[in-house]
């Protein structure tokens, strides 16, 4: 007797294949561009009046100075939980130089076509003694995708994860679910990994485009990659990571003092949803667009448009303020480090003896 599995399979074998749809002249990427900052253009046209009657008391730019604050806290965190993939991958993660160079990358996803910052991070993995530690110093092209593939699949699971939490009562449970289910390794594996070699084939023409040198490779054995399991750590570190960005959201909030429009259950239930399409719905660089129109759609029949309007903004201001921050500090802090390091004295190669 067939598994469920195989009489599955063998169902969707007898399926008639779909019909391919011509491409959108210029990508599926710049429409929903379009679409997203037209639709944002519409609302603060329509709202123009009553967003400039918002005002901001200096406690107001307190919390706005604290939303940067904590904006800032969740890159660091989002680095670290960077470095758990990594570990869960077997690698051997030195901690502080990936952190650094997770965030000195992350101001790159601002870049027209949003893969810079990836393709910077599976560079480093492949540079022999940038980023790890022991035998397996730096990998293959392969695993340095999937690990760092890993990040925004897992981010995104967490927050839609969070969403279904705070939001069972409005339906969403199964939507929460569904991504926490797919990341058992029988599914995830096969997702991860066509993913990844999608991600090659991109990252290979924006290297011949750019004239750049190829990352580096080790030998055919490491060519390939297996899930360890399932990714709970990794999650756990990319909740956090999301819970904390709430944070720099929730001041944003409180800036313009609309914690009383909603309940801080409903604000959650609006920003994981916003800011997971803002993740994984091709768009703008960075979400620029997504992330407020998903959110003026999801609250604005709860909060008044112009208030709402005022948060997204600023919010938007205050995580590309931390951004910046986190970039500068990062590569300042290894200006810094550069002349310390033992790597740097004379007759030293550089990088064989760098931080742990």
């Amino acid at each position: 007797m067939k598994s469920p599995q195989q009489l599955w399979s063998a169902l969707i074998a007898r399926l008639p294949p779909l019909p391919s749809l011509p491409p959108l002249p210029g990508g599926a990427r710049l429409w929903v561009t379009l679409l997203s900052l037209g639709f944002l253009l519409a609302a603060l046209k329509g709202n123009g009046e009553q967003l400039l009657a918002q005002r901001l008391d200096p406690q107001g730019w307190l919390w706005l100075v604290i939303g940067v604050g904590l904006s800032l806290l969740s890159l660091v965190i989002n680095g670290l939980a960077w470095a758990v993939c990594l570990r869960w991958f077997r690698l051997r993660p030195r901690w502080g130089l990936s952190v650094r160079a997770y965030l000195s990358t992350n101001l790159l996803k601002y870049l027209p076509g949003g893969i810079w910052h990836l393709a910077a991070r599976v560079r480093l993995l492949g540079q022999d003694g940038r980023l790890l530690a022991g035998p397996q110093s730096s990998v293959a092209t392969p695993l340095a995708l999937a690990a760092t593939l890993l990040d925004p699949l897992l981010a995104a699971s967490a927050a839609l994860a969070l969403a279904a939490a705070v939001g069972w009562t409005a339906g969403w449970p199964l939507l929460g679910l569904l991504p926490l289910l797919l990341l058992v390794p029988r599914w995830f594996q096969p997702l991860l990994q066509r993913l990844e070699r999608s991600r090659e084939r991109q990252l290979a023409r924006a290297d011949r485009s750019a004239e750049a040198e190829p990352a580096a490779t080790t030998s055919s054995e490491s060519a390939g990659f297996v899930l360890p399991g399932y990714p709970l750590l990794p999650l756990l570190a990319l909740a956090l990571f999301v819970l904390v960005r709430f944070g720099g959201f929730a001041a944003c909030v409180l800036a313009f003092d609309q914690q009383l429009s909603l309940p801080w259950v409903g604000w959650l239930l609006g920003f994981s949803l916003a800011w997971t399409a803002g993740l994984v719905v091709p768009g703008a660089p960075g979400g620029l667009g997504v992330f407020e129109a998903v959110l003026l759609l999801q609250l604005g029949g709860q909060v008044a448009e112009a208030p709402l309007l005022a948060v997204a903004l600023s919010y938007r201001l205050v995580v590309t303020a931390a951004d910046l921050l986190a970039a500068l500090t990062a590569r300042l802090d290894g200006a810094l480090d550069r002349p310390r390091r033992p790597g740097n004295q004379p007759g030293i190669k550089p990088g064989i003896q760098a931080e742990a």
